[in-house]
């Protein structure tokens, strides 16, 4: 297996060798015979433990079997203490998705602080066949059956290619121990139960299964190339504008596709969403219409789809956010960054984010809030009212433009659309003696 992995790495992972790469080891046979490898290739490598407190003392003999391991091949070895359990209860998940999360979150942290290129895990292809069967079994799209990649950003796995029997064979031939994990005999877990009630029967009656699955990740691979390819052709066509707040969608360019359905799965899998066939019937749905994901959210709005994170304002129940403004206050930090506010002589500066108005028209504390139903106001340059939803209907307004849109408030009178239209209203006159500038920077 040495001369494996060394061809391995030499073809495929060459970069190893000139990096300095960090080792996840637990005490397992895979982690330790990747270090004893990696140890032997004269890779730049140091051990990363994590006693995640879930076992007694079996968890405490881990750590202290790694420290051995690490005097042994005399490397550094970094060692982080978990209360799993306490933080599974808090972030309200598994136990194992909690330590998976404390895991790599710590081994990100470290390559960070201590400046590692990579860090390595001990993952081969008897995990890749049980990951493969877990996102089977829960229901995925084809990104969830190519398996685990070989290199992932930091993460490398240089064992992906090896069998658990070639990993546990060359420990055994080279007179290597490690720990075992009581908890790994468990049937509870959905991976255990993969792992030892039903791999075997697969095995048993495929006995090359592991490389008919590998042939078979190959294939879904170059499937998945060409979804992305076309994907990418599609959506070129489809994004109309994108900024750091939204991105716009034509529709019209999902439905004229034979499955529009495929491609906005494709397209809007990594915001979050789950409700795929609410996502699919926004395309015929009203303007308005929204679904959610926890962290995204997907309007209707006329001919195109919207696509924005969720406002902390909705997440928090707290849509009123209004800001109040003093007569003295000369600068008040607002939502859409600073509002300056100061008397003057004369109108000079007559840029969007700038109105000038008539103080003694004005009654204080002025508020900054969001449209309410039923507001009007009197644009300037215009005689007479107008509703704000017909102003903004008018010019063609996004639902998030709306929803973005602030008014600068006199009592219940707009003095403002800020950034869009000044009230007619509070306009400076031949009669005005003081007059208020307000900017917004």
């Amino acid at each position: 297996m040495y001369k494996l992995i060394e061809n391995h790495i030499t073809q495929n992972l060459p970069f190893l060798k000139e990096s300095k790469t960090l080792i996840a080891i637990s005490g397992g046979v895979d982690s330790v015979v990747l270090a004893y490898l990696s140890h032997k290739l004269n890779l730049n490598i140091a051990l990363a433990h994590c006693n995640f407190n879930l076992r007694g003392k079996e968890s405490d003999a881990d750590e202290d079997f790694v420290f051995k391991l690490a005097e042994e091949l005399n490397l550094e070895v970094f060692v982080e203490h978990f209360d799993t359990e306490k933080y599974a209860k808090e972030s309200k998940q598994s136990i194992q998705m909690a330590a998976r999360e404390l895991r790599y979150n710590w081994f990100d942290e470290l390559a960070k602080q201590l400046q590692f290129d990579y860090i390595l895990t001990g993952h081969h292809a008897d995990d890749n066949l049980e990951t493969f069967l877990i996102n089977l079994t829960r229901g995925t799209g084809l990104e969830g059956l190519t398996g685990i990649p070989e290199v992932n950003n930091k993460f490398v796995r240089p064992l992906l290619p090896f069998s658990r029997e070639q990993i546990e064979t060359f420990a055994k031939d080279n007179v290597i121990s490690w720990r075992n994990d009581s908890s790994n005999a468990s049937t509870k877990y959905l991976r255990n139960k993969l792992r030892h009630d039903v791999i075997p029967i697969l095995k048993e009656i495929n006995p090359n299964l592991l490389q008919s699955f590998q042939n078979t990740l190959n294939n879904l691979s170059d499937t998945a190339d060409i979804i992305e390819e076309s994907t990418a052709t599609v959506l070129k066509q489809a994004i109309e504008t994108k900024d750091s707040e939204s991105i716009a969608y034509k529709i019209s360019e999902f439905k004229k596709l034979k499955n529009p359905k495929a491609y906005l799965f494709e397209a809007f899998k990594t915001y979050g969403f789950t409700e795929w066939d609410d996502v699919a019937n926004l395309l015929d749905a009203q303007s308005g219409k929204q679904v959610f994901s926890r962290t995204h959210r997907l309007i209707k709005d006329r001919s195109h789809f919207l696509l924005s994170k969720i406002p902390p304002e909705i997440i928090e129940g707290d849509i009123k956010q209004d800001v109040s403004i003093l007569e003295n206050d000369d600068k008040v930090e607002i939502p859409l960054g600073t509002l300056f506010l100061e008397e003057v002589e004369a109108v000079l500066d007559k840029s969007p984010n700038t109105i000038y108005v008539d103080k003694e028209l004005l009654k204080y504390p002025l508020i900054l809030r969001k449209k309410t139903e039923g507001d009007i106001f009197y644009p300037l340059g215009m005689k007479g009212k107008k509703k704000l939803s017909k102003y903004f209907k008018d010019e063609k307004l996004s639902l998030l433009d709306k929803e973005n849109t602030w008014l600068l408030c006199s009592g219940d009178a707009i003095v403002w659309v800020v950034n869009r239209r000044a009230d007619n209203r509070y306009r400076v006159t031949e009669k005005t003696k003081n007059i208020l500038k307000i900017k917004l920077d």
